[in-house]
């Protein structure tokens, strides 16, 4: 059965209905649903910032995400140079685009990584795991952590970017990378001993949604369990950061 129009008439006589209209001829709340449903259908995007001090990782990072989920992009050299400035690079996911930002970790840059807080969705921290000591930031402070590498300026630096009023809520993924190597610190010591220590300190700024995980960005391993956190995380947390609609 065909549906039944109605044409509002003037003086000039008989009005057509516009394409639009002829969709919906008796049900204009059916139109109003269906935009409703394109506007929530719309690809979702989301901001990661990737930070860490200098060599740590973060560029062979993202470019072992890039050559995961874009396939033109080529396999990682294991070659890079000091990020000065920023990356950027957006992944194209089946229900969402991340955009990611590979901020400079040189101590002249840190300064810069507040202007990225109020728009980022998550917030990658990469530790090297070969360069913390035994990553005990307790006998740091009592003097009985030998060398410590840089432990106590990874220390500074991740206090810094929680203590933020703009990185509040927001979640925290924290990569200890550079695993594939002998004398890397193990995953639980960087989470024991640093990571859970600086959250539950008195810059720790309480409870947030957060995670350590193991990598190697030179291998690869461990990077897309990195990235499917990040997914369910800000999808979970979109209500506070909502995301931009493409």
């Amino acid at each position: 059965m065909k549906g039944l129009y109605l044409y509002a008439t003037s003086k000039e006589g008989i009005c057509q209905p516009s394409p639009s209209d002829r969709r919906y001829p008796l049900f204009p709340r059916q139109k109003e649903q269906d935009d409703l449903t394109n506007h929530l259908l719309k690809p979702t995007e989301y901001s990661i910032l990737l930070l860490g001090l200098d060599n740590a990782g973060k560029t062979t990072f993202l470019e072992q995400i890039k050559s995961l989920y874009l396939p033109s992009a080529p396999m990682p050299s294991g070659k890079t140079v000091p990020t000065v400035g920023q990356n950027v690079s957006t992944i194209t996911l089946p229900d969402m685009y991340l955009k990611i930002w590979d901020v400079g970790g040189q101590h002249s840059l840190r300064r810069l990584w507040q202007s990225y807080y109020s728009s980022c969705h998550a917030i990658v921290f990469v530790i090297d795991s070969t360069d913390v000591g035994d990553a005990d930031i307790e006998k740091l402070g009592r003097g009985e952590a030998g060398d410590g590498g840089r432990l106590d300026e990874c220390r500074l630096v991740l206090e810094d970017v929680i203590q933020h009023s703009e990185t509040e809520g927001v979640p925290l993924l924290v990569l200890a990378n550079k695993q594939d190597r002998e004398d890397c610190v193990e995953v639980v010591r960087v989470k024991e001993g640093l990571v859970r220590k600086v959250f539950e300190g008195e810059k720790g700024g309480g409870v947030r949604d957060s995670r350590v995980l193991p990598i190697s960005a030179l291998t690869g391993t461990g990077v897309r369990e990195a990235v499917e956190w990040l997914c369910s995380r800000v999808k979970w947390n979109k209500e506070s950061r909502p995301p931009m609609m493409r």
